[in-house]
This record gives C-alpha cells, structure tokens and sequence, in this order.
C-alpha cells in the first residue's frame, strides 16, 4: 500500500510515522523544502513540495492540512486524483471538510474521519476514531477502514458529519468557548498570578482549561468556532443561563440558587441510573447469550 500524507505539520509527521512504523509507503508532501529534507533523511520516507505529484500513484490520500488551508488543497489535487482512490482527511470538523472535498473530487472516492487524540499519542490503542461515510460506496470504505483500525485496537466511530458535528460542539466547541473567556477574564484580574498559588483543585480545573485554550492553535480553534453550524445555539443558551444566575446573584436570591443546584443533582442522579440500568440490561443479555 501506498498512501500520500498532504501536510507535514505535527499530525502530518505523526501520521507518517505511524505507516512508516506499519510497512506502509508513504510519500509526505509539505511547503518547506528545508523541513523536507529533514524529515527525508530521520524518517526515511519519499517527500515532496508538489501536492499533485504527492498524489499520484498512491492508494489513499490523507489530507491533514489547516481547516483555512483546506480548500485550496483539495482545488490543486483533485485533478490529480483517480479511480478506486480514497482521499481522508483528519479535520476536527466533519461537515465542512466533507462538502468541500465532494464539490471537487468526482475521480476517487472520498471519506472523512477525525483521529480524536493528538500528536503526543503513543499509538492508537484505546483511541477514539470517527469515521462520517455519506454513501454507500463510503460506508464500504469506512467499514474496511474500521475493521483494520479495531485490529490496532482503536475504538471506532461510525455516523454522519452532520452528527459528529453536534458532538464536537459539546465536546471542543463548548469547552473553547468557555476557556477562551475564562482566560481573558482571568487575565484582567491584577491577582491573577497570586491566585494561582493559593489555587484549590476546582480553581486549578478552570485556570487548566483556560491556559490550555489560550495556548492552542488559534486556526483550529477559530474554525471550530465558526464551522460547528449547532456551536452558536449551544453557546446562546449558556449565556443565558450564565445571565439568568447572575441576575439571581445580584438578587442575593439564595433559596432559588439553592433549587436550581438541587434539579441539577436530580436530572444527573437519573442519567446516572439511567446509565446503571442498561449497563444492567447489557450485562444480563452478555450472560444469557453465554448461557
């Protein structure tokens, strides 16, 4: 197998090494020659700064560019692009990479996925992958794609992008939003740095989250933002109910605050039995098949 890994940035490199590491040839295409040729000569891999070239002759192609940079990638390789050809790509976005690549490519058939983990991952093993077929002849791909990604023991996601989408705004688009506001409110605080010291385990959570945003790619986070089409709703919501606890607050309304902390318990304690119950069920039904 032959596979052409576009973008030789730190999933790029980490891809590439990941074939490399499983007999797979793999050809890496980026813009610095300089940076190239370094990792040329340490991974011992084929590269390129011709994209088009890149695609050639390969069997799949793995697109892991910027989200800003995507369209344009897609525009200069999809005449390169053949038959019996799958072209991925890994964008924490599903939706918009997705209805880009199916404007362009009409040789190679085309399936979005999204690695949920980061370039300081020690392998797959118990990592999450999303894989967002829209057609049959993706869904036969994707099911390919998962039987071989089980095997190296990654825990495999089938849906839409559409689905995925509304799962990342709960679980990048939310916390962002959160982060990116918790640390500029932090920051304009003169104690800031004090409190830091003084911090206890629920203050160091929320200052974590809001230094760890901060000090992420600002593209990927932009595009998350602006991309997750269910993000904006989410986030209107929290607003106002951040605004609906304020106004209590200044109202010095303790019994009401007290009640809406109590029908939060109540509405977690039944998902949590709710979850008990068909963890229940599984185990019952695991054991009669047994039986």
């Amino acid at each position: 197998m032959r596979i052409a890994i576009l973008g030789a940035g730190k999933m790029g490199i980490w891809l590439a090494k990941f074939c490399k590491n499983k007999n797979i040839t793999v050809i890496l295409a980026g813009r610095s020659t300089e940076k190239l040729a370094k990792l040329k000569n340490e991974l011992q891999i084929e590269t390129t700064t011709d994209f088009q070239e890149a695609v050639k002759n390969t069997d799949i192609v793995l697109v892991c560019t910027s989200i800003s940079s995507f369209e344009d990638i897609i525009k200069k390789i999809a005449p390169a692009t053949q038959d019996k050809q799958v072209i991925m790509d890994i964008c924490s976005i599903k939706e918009h990479p997705v209805n880009i690549m199916h404007q362009y490519i009409k040789n190679a058939t085309i399936l979005g996925t999204h690695p949920v983990f980061g370039p300081g991952s020690n392998g797959i093993n118990h990592k999450a992958c999303v894989l967002t077929p829209t057609n049959s002849q993706e869904e036969n791909i994707a099911e390919q794609y998962r039987q071989w990604l089980e095997k190296e023991g990654a825990n495999v996601f089938i849906m839409t992008p559409q689905k995925h989408d509304e799962l990342m705004s709960i679980i990048l688009g939310l916390p962002h939003f959160i982060g990116l506001i918790t640390c500029e409110t932090l920051l304009a605080q003169e104690n800031f740095t004090k409190s830091k010291k003084l911090a206890g385990t629920t203050y160091r959570m929320l200052f974590t989250l809001a230094e760890a945003t901060a000090q992420e790619t600002p593209d990927l986070y932009a595009n998350v933002q602006t991309k997750l089409s269910t993000l904006g709703n989410m986030e209107e919501k929290f607003i106002q109910n951040a605004q609906t606890l304020l106004d209590l607050i200044k109202n010095k309304d303790n019994t009401e605050i007290m009640a809406r902390i109590e029908r939060l318990r109540t509405k977690l304690a039944k998902i949590d039995n709710d979850n008990n119950k068909s963890y229940e069920t599984m185990y019952k039904m695991l054991q009669s098949a047994e039986e």
